[in-house]
């Protein structure tokens, strides 16, 4: 079994930067992947970015390709999301996702974490 537990988020202003964190816990050697989703008020979840377990090949979304950056780190089984030039259209609810199979724009990952907001407004 694999937990996920989302930290990171808060407010920032226009152009700003936040970094998401995600602690895996588990059994981690059953995962192909770990992603990002994010949800804002009255939209549908969005994928934002993925990453392979073992291999560290990234995917992203169209929306955010060439501001945000997924990593993983392999001694602590953390995944981040570094998040800049951040945009209000970037607010959302932002969700940690991992799955045994691969996770693109199309998935619905087996495993998800609880959530964190990240606000970017003036």
């Amino acid at each position: 079994q694999v937990q996920l537990v989302e930290s990171g988020g808060g407010l920032v202003q226009p152009g700003g930067s936040l970094r998401l964190s995600c602690a895996v816990f588990g059994r981690t050697l059953s995962l192909f992947a770990t992603g990002w989703f994010r949800q804002a008020p009255g939209k549908e979840r969005e994928f934002v970015a993925a990453i392979t377990w073992g291999g560290g090949t990234q995917t992203y979304g169209d929306s955010v390709k060439g501001r945000f950056t997924i990593s993983r780190e392999y001694v602590t089984n953390e995944v981040y999301l570094q998040m800049d030039s951040l945009e209000p259209e970037d607010t959302g609810v932002y969700y940690c996702a991992a799955d045994r199979g691969s996770i693109a724009a199309s998935s619905n990952p087996d495993i998800w974490g609880q959530g964190t907001q990240a606000t970017v407004s003036s």
